[in-house]
């Protein structure tokens, strides 16, 4: 999916900015930090990834990750922090009671905005006086994300008489930029400075190498008792005399602030609420869908949810992003297949997603940026990095697929709203990302899409499968590019001809004609090219020098969503897709089992992917076959009812289904994913068999099929259009029947098949 730039190590930069005394824009005056201090902040050793379950709270552009009692802990090196624009605004962020470790009674963060953590003590004692005995003090921890990080402690004393207790706590922020969490070295920083204690405010500072100053600010509800700075690091205590079955609350703020800008500042029950009510805003906005399964009715509530969570507001427009930790950012493909997974639900994302990367399009040849005219991002970055151009995120657009998906999204969004002034004010960018596909996607001429990096610091497979070692033949040696990814071509295809319907609406009949005959040609040429006979499957993809990739692997079964494959090669494509080497029980494996490079533990070349196995279920479904469709569909449902919070992960790993045994984690897999979230809505969608021509006034209903564990589905509040309507599903036995419960607006329900 997102990985980080293959020559990510050793990064050169100039010099620090100067050592002196530095005044902020909100008038405090710092002073750097002596000697190495500045270059070497408190934290511990950095690694690329986290392999610790973290409990992760998000809300707009800031996120926190922490561990399962709610701090940031020294040496940090699974990823833990306060994170806003790229960068960690709080790396260490340790709780004591009475100089002892708390003791972990239980945590969640079931709500994605907020999170809980119940805390004990241990024995204290008071030299050889038991003064407190343990599990006697209750410490309740509720954090929330608004436009900074608000903490709230209850500290309950269940005890018969007084106690003494201190609260203690210790602060440090490195300031490092996220690219640098996951793992990229740097000879020189910034300058970081000595923090300021302004009564119950501790202020952390940093001034980039991109000129920009920021600061944490971290307020306490109370003044502190006593606090200590010591180089970097700031130690706060609390001395409370809690009474006999007492209630004392305690609070703690952490804001991140860029060059002084500073945002709306809520109190904890105001930031709460208010964030409370988008959330059901949200649910109200968005399709309700019930069934007879409370188990799967948790499914789609939390994918609903989950999806609210990544809704990000920035400065560029509002948008999914891709998942928590490391991908809080705007990123083309991510936003594009997660907006199109439920354009069934809720049509505002796709919206706002075609804007977004629309005024964003590439404009220039810059080779720096892999940017080129009329291409679609692929990820901006608003961290220290990426603004002193030291890496290329702003934005970068090594991504192949992009723009053709973002084509694909907009004739859906079309069909589904009826929206024609927002394609109206998207027609240019149609006409440049069109010609893009044509001159730049197809750079060599012969006729399909591919990529290769241009910039030293870009991604080598641009693809949806962009690790490095996702891109191997058969013998397990790497393609080399350039490289025409199967699925790509799948997506050029139904690009040109759902966006000949668009042309032939707005009057520009030859362009509508052209693009129907590119797509005819295009569907031609690749099932001829890309046909393995010895494998009765396609390849993966043709590499630089027009080999096919025989590798057997999804992609190729994209090309079923997009009804790029021959009739007479769908049925062994089909058939090999839901084969044992594919098919793990849980899912469609990646790759085969059957593969010199498969491993199902790895990213991309074995495991198990939510919204790949959804596009593929919905391919097969569109091809008709509608028993693997339920497979696939029963197969994921069952993997999340093993998954923390009903949450399909980004992946799994890719181990065949056995029992008793449950899916296996991938240990480094983002938890919320805006694919993953999004995937239940299109396996849905496939399963009973909807599409919408909004243009028409007409939703089609085509062979529904509800698997053995669903009976009945309501789904109301289906939007088509300036219409609303409810349908009902129910199955006996091998059939299922549908009515329509409710209707407003002039629309029409016809049964297909």
């Amino acid at each position: 999916m997102r990985s980080a730039p293959d020559s990510a190590q050793g990064v050169q930069v100039a010099e620090r900015p100067g050592s002196g005394r530095y005044t902020s824009t909100l008038g405090d005056a710092y002073d750097p930090l002596p000697g190495d201090a500045a270059g070497s902040p408190s934290g511990g050793e950095v690694r690329v990834e986290t392999h610790q379950q973290l409990l992760s709270v998000k809300e707009g552009e800031t996120f926190v990750c922490s561990d399962q009692q709610g701090d940031l802990s020294v040496p940090n090196t699974v990823g833990m922090g306060v994170y806003y624009r790229d960068t960690r605004f709080l790396s260490r962020f340790e709780f004591r009671i009475s100089g002892a470790d708390p003791v972990l009674l239980s945590s969640s963060a079931e709500r994605a905005h907020l999170s809980y953590v119940d805390l004990t003590n241990p024995d204290l004692w008071e030299g050889d006086v038991l003064a407190v005995p343990a599990q006697t003090v209750n410490i309740r921890r509720i954090r929330a994300v608004a436009d900074r990080v608000l903490e709230r402690m209850r500290i309950k004393n269940f005890n018969a008489f007084p106690v003494n207790v201190a609260l203690e706590f210790t602060l440090a922020a490195d300031f490092l930029d996220l690219f640098e969490v996951r793992g990229l070295m740097r000879e020189r920083r910034g300058t970081c400075f000595v923090p300021l204690v302004d009564g119950a405010v501790v202020k952390l500072a940093y001034l980039g190498l991109d000129e920009s100053f920021r600061e944490t600010w971290i307020t306490f509800g109370d003044k502190p008792t006593v606090v200590d700075v010591e180089g970097d690091t700031v130690r706060v205590r609390f001395d409370l005399a809690l009474e006999a079955q007492s209630t004392r609350t305690m609070s703690v703020a952490f804001e991140p602030i860029i060059d002084g800008e500073r945002r709306r500042l809520d109190e904890f029950s105001t930031a709460v609420a208010r964030t409370r009510r988008s959330y059901e805003e949200w649910e109200q906005d968005c399709s309700q869908i019930r069934t007879d399964n409370k188990l799967f009715d948790s499914l789609v509530l939390r994918g609903i949810r989950d999806l609210r969570a990544l809704l990000t507001r920035t400065q560029f427009g509002e948008f999914l992003a891709a998942g928590i930790p490391w991908y809080v950012a705007p990123f083309g493909r991510d936003a594009i297949l997660a907006s199109y997974q439920i354009l069934a639900v809720n049509p505002e994302p796709a919206r706002w997603t075609l804007h977004l990367l629309g005024r964003l399009l590439g404009t220039q040849n810059d080779p720096w940026r892999d940017e080129e005219p009329g291409k679609v991002l692929h990820e901006i970055r608003q961290g220290e990095l990426a603004r002193a151009d030291y890496i290329p995120h702003t934005p970068y657009y090594g991504t192949v697929d992009a723009t053709p998906l973002y084509l694909m999204l907009a004739a859906a969004y079309f069909r589904w709203t009826n929206d024609l002034s927002t394609i109206m004010q998207l027609k240019d960018v149609f006409d440049r990302a069109l010609a893009w596909i044509d001159r730049y996607g197809d750079f060599d001429g012969d006729g399909y899409v591919e990529y290769i990096r241009r910039s030293p610091r870009g991604l080598r497979n641009q693809g949806w499968k962009d690790s490095g070692n996702a891109i191997v033949h058969a013998d397990g040696t790497l393609a080399p590019p350039p490289i025409a990814l199967a699925e790509v071509q799948g997506y050029v295809y139904m690009a040109k001809q759902r966006m000949a319907e668009i042309y032939a609406l707005l009057g520009e009949h030859a362009t509508a004609a052209r693009l129907e005959r590119d797509a005819a040609a295009l569907k031609t040429r690749f099932n001829r090219d890309f046909w393995v006979d010895d494998e009765q499957y396609f390849a993966l993809a043709l590499d630089g020098e027009k080999r096919q990739v025989t590798t057997v692997t999804t992609n190729p079964g994209h090309g079923l969503y997009c009804d790029f494959i021959d009739k007479s090669k769908a049925g062994p494509l089909a058939e090999r897709l839901m084969a044992p080497d594919m098919f793990s029980g849980w899912g469609i494996r990646t790759m085969s089992k059957k593969e010199v490079a498969y491993n199902p533990m790895s990213y991309h070349n074995g495991s198990v992917w939510p919204h790949d196995n959804a596009l593929v279920a919905a391919g097969l479904k569109r091809y008709g076959y509608d028993r693997s469709t339920l497979r696939v569909a029963t197969g994921l449902f069952d993997t999340a009812l093993h998954m923390e919070y009903f949450r399909l992960p980004e992946l799994f790993c890719g181990f065949t289904r056995r029992a008793p045994a449950t899916p296996v984690r991938y240990p480094v897999a983002c938890s919320p994913q805006a694919w993953a979230a999004a995937s239940p809505f299109l396996l849905l969608q496939s399963m009973l068999g909807i599409s919408a021509r909004a243009d028409r006034g007409l939703v089609t209903v085509n062979k529904p099929a509800l698997p053995e564990w669903l009976n009945s589905l309501e789904w109301r509040n289906l939007r088509v259009g300036d219409s609303r309507l409810s349908l009902v599903f129910t199955r006996q036995g091998e059939m299922t029947t549908f009515s329509m419960t409710e209707r407003e607006g002039d629309i029409r329900v016809l049964m297909e098949g």
